[in-house]
Protein backbone atom coordinates (compact mmCIF):
# COMPACT_ATOMS: atom_id res chain seq x y z
CA UNK A 1 0.00 0.00 0.00
CA UNK A 2 1.59 3.11 -0.75
CA UNK A 3 2.58 4.83 2.33
CA UNK A 4 0.69 8.32 1.55
CA UNK A 5 -2.82 6.68 1.06
CA UNK A 6 -4.32 5.67 4.56
CA UNK A 7 -7.11 2.96 4.92
CA UNK A 8 -9.28 2.38 7.54
CA UNK A 9 -11.79 -0.41 7.56
CA UNK A 10 -15.17 0.81 8.24
CA UNK A 11 -17.44 -1.75 11.17
CA UNK A 12 -20.75 -2.09 9.93
CA UNK A 13 -21.86 -4.47 12.87
CA UNK A 14 -25.41 -4.89 11.29
CA UNK A 15 -24.38 -6.40 8.44
CA UNK A 16 -22.04 -8.13 9.66
CA UNK A 17 -18.54 -6.74 7.90
CA UNK A 18 -16.03 -4.39 7.70
CA UNK A 19 -15.59 -2.71 4.54
CA UNK A 20 -13.19 -0.33 2.56
CA UNK A 21 -14.18 1.74 -0.22
CA UNK A 22 -11.35 2.95 -2.13
CA UNK A 23 -11.33 4.20 -5.72
CA UNK A 24 -14.75 3.65 -6.32
CA UNK A 25 -14.52 -0.12 -5.22
CA UNK A 26 -15.29 -2.00 -2.33
CA UNK A 27 -13.65 -4.43 -0.43
CA UNK A 28 -15.13 -6.50 2.34
CA UNK A 29 -14.70 -8.75 5.20
CA UNK A 30 -17.95 -10.44 5.98
CA UNK A 31 -18.41 -12.80 9.55
CA UNK A 32 -20.78 -14.26 11.57
CA UNK A 33 -21.03 -14.07 15.63
CA UNK A 34 -22.23 -17.45 17.18
CA UNK A 35 -21.75 -18.77 21.00
CA UNK A 36 -18.75 -15.55 21.52
CA UNK A 37 -17.04 -16.12 18.15
CA UNK A 38 -16.58 -14.03 15.62
CA UNK A 39 -16.14 -16.26 12.46
CA UNK A 40 -14.58 -14.84 9.39
CA UNK A 41 -16.07 -16.02 6.29
CA UNK A 42 -15.34 -14.61 3.24
CA UNK A 43 -13.07 -11.56 2.69
CA UNK A 44 -13.16 -10.42 -0.98
CA UNK A 45 -10.48 -6.83 -2.43
CA UNK A 46 -11.01 -6.17 -6.34
CA UNK A 47 -8.17 -7.23 -8.33
CA UNK A 48 -7.84 -3.12 -8.87
CA UNK A 49 -7.26 -2.75 -5.28
CA UNK A 50 -5.24 -5.83 -4.72
CA UNK A 51 -1.70 -6.09 -3.30
CA UNK A 52 -1.90 -2.63 -1.52
CA UNK A 53 -2.58 -4.52 2.39
CA UNK A 54 -6.17 -3.81 2.00
CA UNK A 55 -6.87 -7.61 3.55
CA UNK A 56 -5.11 -7.36 5.64
CA UNK A 57 -6.16 -4.49 7.55
CA UNK A 58 -9.59 -5.78 7.64
CA UNK A 59 -8.71 -8.80 9.51
CA UNK A 60 -6.94 -6.61 11.67
CA UNK A 61 -9.86 -4.69 12.50
CA UNK A 62 -12.27 -8.15 13.24
CA UNK A 63 -9.39 -9.51 15.35
CA UNK A 64 -9.19 -5.70 17.32
CA UNK A 65 -12.88 -5.49 17.60
CA UNK A 66 -13.11 -9.45 18.54
CA UNK A 67 -10.90 -8.80 21.04
CA UNK A 68 -12.02 -6.03 22.92
CA UNK A 69 -15.33 -7.58 23.17
CA UNK A 70 -14.39 -10.71 24.76
CA UNK A 71 -15.24 -12.98 21.61
CA UNK A 72 -12.98 -15.56 19.89
CA UNK A 73 -12.02 -15.56 16.57
CA UNK A 74 -12.34 -18.49 13.44
CA UNK A 75 -10.74 -17.69 10.80
CA UNK A 76 -12.86 -19.41 8.46
CA UNK A 77 -11.70 -18.29 4.99
CA UNK A 78 -8.01 -18.96 3.08
CA UNK A 79 -6.97 -15.34 3.89
CA UNK A 80 -8.17 -15.03 7.16
CA UNK A 81 -6.08 -18.16 7.84
CA UNK A 82 -3.20 -17.56 6.38
CA UNK A 83 -3.25 -14.21 8.39
CA UNK A 84 -3.07 -15.65 11.37
CA UNK A 85 -0.31 -17.66 10.74
CA UNK A 86 1.32 -14.55 9.75
CA UNK A 87 0.11 -12.68 13.00
CA UNK A 88 0.98 -15.54 16.16
CA UNK A 89 0.43 -12.99 18.49
CA UNK A 90 -3.04 -13.37 17.77
CA UNK A 91 -3.21 -16.94 18.16
CA UNK A 92 -4.58 -17.09 22.10
CA UNK A 93 -8.02 -15.94 20.44
CA UNK A 94 -8.21 -18.22 17.59
CA UNK A 95 -10.28 -21.55 17.60
CA UNK A 96 -9.81 -23.72 15.51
Amino acid sequence: MSADIEVTPVHDPAAHRWTVDLEGQRALLDYRLADGVLVIRHTEVPEALGGRGIAGRMVAAAFDWARAQGYRVRPACAYAAAWVQRHPEQADIVVP
